[in-house]
């Protein structure tokens, strides 16, 4: 999917552009997208995890690292909050990078016999 505000390519399930920060067009309501918690690939500062919760809940990147950095300065629940960043980095799965299709064939594959070398 291209962002039609700065053209550039980003993940299909995505909510904003992560480059200009443009809020996404939304599916057709007749296709169901199915929603899953993954770290993200391209909105990351640490490990994607802030990146990865606000694409889930649709909301901006930069909101759900503020409230994380408020709850870790809090000296009530820093040790949770921290704990919790590091247990979600170890459940969450990566998001795959956007574009990013294996190959079918491998590289050498696309030379024609004749061509190698014998």
């Amino acid at each position: 999917m291209n962002c039609p505000n700065c053209q550039r390519d980003i993940a299909e399930y995505s909510n904003f552009c992560y480059f200009c920060g443009a809020k996404q067009m939304r599916a057709p309501a007749g296709t169901p997208v199915a929603k899953r918690l993954m770290r993200s690939s391209t909105d990351c500062k640490l490990a994607g995890v802030c990146g990865g919760i606000a694409e889930y809940l649709e909301v901006d990147s930069t909101l759900v690292r503020l409230i994380w950095v408020l709850l870790v300065i809090f000296p009530v629940p820093l040790v949770p909050a921290v704990i919790g960043y590091l247990v979600a980095w170890l459940v969450m799965p990566r998001a795959p990078l956007p574009g990013a299709a294996p190959s079918a064939t491998p590289s050498h594959a696309a030379t024609p016999p004749s061509a190698q070398a014998v």
